[in-house]
This record gives C-alpha cells, sequence and structure tokens, in this order.
C-alpha cells in the first residue's frame, strides 16, 4: 500500500472533480447569462423589420452607424460620464472618513454604524419616493429654503439640477454599502502601526495619511471600481424621481436602453447600446485590474 501510485484514470478523475462541482451551476450561468449575453451580441447586428414576432434580419453594422450619429445616446452617454466623476469619488473618499469615525472604541457606537447602513437596506424604490417628496415644490428642502427667505428650488424639473439632485440620492444610498468595506480593512490594521507611529510623532491625522491610507489603497481601488459600475447601471432612482428628463437631461446609458427596448421596442437598438455599456464595465473592470498589480508592483520594490 506504501508503494502504490495513482494510475492515469484516477488522476484525470482528481482533476476533473472540481468541474463536476462546478458543472451545475456553470449550467445555470449558461442558461441565464452566457446565452442571453451572446443572443444580445447577436441582435446587435439585426433589426425587426415588423414586429417582434418575426426573425430578425442582418443588417451589419447599420446599428452602429445609427448609434454613432444619435444625439440622444451622446447625451445620456455624457450624463453617465458626468456620473462617473462626480459620485465616484465622493463615495471612494466619504465613507472612508466614515469608517474612520465609526471604529472609534466608543459607547453606542454600534448605533452609529447602523445609523449610517440604514439607507442601505431600504428599497430604492421607497427611497426613490420619499426623496422625490422632499425635492417637490411645497416639499421639506423648499420649505426650509423658504423659511430663510431664498426661492424655491426646482430640484427635479431643472436641466441643470435634475442629475444632481438624483446624484444625491445614489450617494446617500451608498456611503453605508462602502463604509462597511473600508470597516473591514480598517478592523485588520494592527494597532501596534498606530502606537509605533504615535511615538515617532504622527498622530491625529496624519496617521490616516501616513497608515491608514497606503494599506487601504487595495480596498480603495476596490471601491472605486465597484462605485464606478454601479453608478454606469444607475436606474432605479431615475425611473422613479425624473424619468430621464427635462429633456434627457438626467437620462443614463441604462435608461436610454430600457426606453429602446421597452418603450420603443427597438430590442436590437438596445442590444447595441448594452454592447457599448458591456465595453464600458469590461474597461473599468482592466483598469482596476491592471492598477492593482501596478500597485503590488510598485510596493514590491
Amino acid at each position: 500500500m506504501l508503494n502504490w501510485k495513482p494510475k492515469n484514470g484516477d488522476r484525470l478523475l482528481a482533476k476533473l472533480t472540481p468541474y463536476l462541482f462546478l458543472l451545475p451551476a456553470l449550467m445555470v450561468l449558461s442558461l441565464t447569462v452566457f446565452y442571453p449575453a451572446l443572443q444580445a451580441f447577436f441582435l446587435s447586428f439585426t433589426r425587426y423589420e415588423y414586429d417582434l414576432t418575426q426573425p430578425p434580419v442582418w443588417i451589419g453594422f447599420k446599428n452602429f452607424q445609427r448609434l454613432w450619429v444619435d444625439p440622444i445616446f451622446w447625451q445620456t452617454f455624457r450624463n453617465t460620464f458626468l456620473y462617473l466623476i462626480c459620485v465616484v469619488p465622493i463615495l471612494v473618499t466619504v465613507p472612508l472618513a466614515l469608517a474612520i469615525l465609526v471604529n472609534q472604541k466608543l459607547r453606542g457606537i454600534q448605533w452609529f454604524r447602523a445609523a449610517f447602513y440604514v439607507p442601505v437596506v431600504i428599497s430604492m424604490v421607497v427611497a426613490g419616493i420619499a426623496w422625490k417628496w422632499l425635492y417637490a415644490d411645497n416639499g421639506l428642502l423648499n420649505q426650509v429654503l423658504r423659511m430663510v427667505a431664498i426661492p424655491a428650488v426646482p430640484w427635479l424639473t431643472s436641466p441643470v439640477l435634475a442629475i444632481f439632485s438624483v446624484m444625491a440620492v445614489t450617494v446617500w444610498k451608498g456611503l453605508g454599502y462602502y463604509m462597511v468595506i473600508y470597516l473591514a480593512g480598517l478592523q485588520a490594521i494592527p494597532q501596534d502601526l498606530y502606537e509605533a507611529a504615535a511615538i515617532d510623532g504622527s498622530d491625529g491625522i496624519k496617521k490616516h495619511w501616513d497608515i491608514t491610507v497606503p494599506l487601504m489603497r487595495p480596498y480603495l481601488l476596490l471601491v472605486a471600481v465597484i462605485s464606478a459600475i454601479s453608478a454606469t447601471k444607475t436606474f432605479e432612482e431615475l425611473y422613479i424621481m425624473t424619468q430621464g428628463g427635462p429633456r434627457n437631461s438626467s437620462k443614463t446609458l441604462v435608461y436610454y436602453l430600457y426606453e429602446q427596448a421597452f418603450q420603443n421596442l427597438e430590442m436590437s437598438y438596445a442590444c447595441t447600446i448594452g454592447l457599448v455599456m458591456f465595453l464600458l464595465i469590461l474597461g473599468l473592470s482592466i483598469l482596476r485590474l491592471s492598477l492593482e498589480r501596478l500597485t503590488e508592483k510598485v510596493e514590491s520594490i
């Protein structure tokens, strides 16, 4: 028995065993993710001539040509990019400050953690309706402004302010989620490092700049990518609060895709928009991996 050596068949079975365990999940993913994705990719090169009950007609790159000259698409693309550059920096920095705040050993700090996390567990539908009431002409925000002799602000009806008003809801909803991610990273940092830094004269805010931020760099990258992907997929708050208006000023790529697919029944054109979104999210994911590897190389030097 001590001299027993595995046969080729045993080695093959040992190699195949993990894949056999993964097979049920792969089958479900194939039916619910991979096949629909391939079908959407195919539909982006076709067009429904009459109705959705008839097979689509192959038209090549005409949907992409239409996309290139579509002013509404470029407006929604700019709105999505605006969402990225405005929301992501806030969701990367502010939750870290909140995590540092609630990581203190104080009595009742668990209540503060729960309070910051409550918006995460609230349904976006409920949150959107509540904030829409707050933004209304006779809502709480405008009532407060009138009390200090400031005219009411058209939060959701102004082409300039509408998208920023929706951004505020996205930020409010995501602060607690990313705070928990940072909190997990902060609690993994040994306290000895802070004590040694205090001896060297690094205390207060300076210790977080010298110790916390460098050690939290992987979490910062993770939150940056997750929040960026979430920002490109913003839909619920837009649908509830502005429906892309006024004059498409708050419409993003996801909302435009929904509009083309389910309101205009332009399924093929919607698949083309979806393909552009896929490439955008793929680019963000590749950027995150590249930055992570670059960070690892810099730290190893």
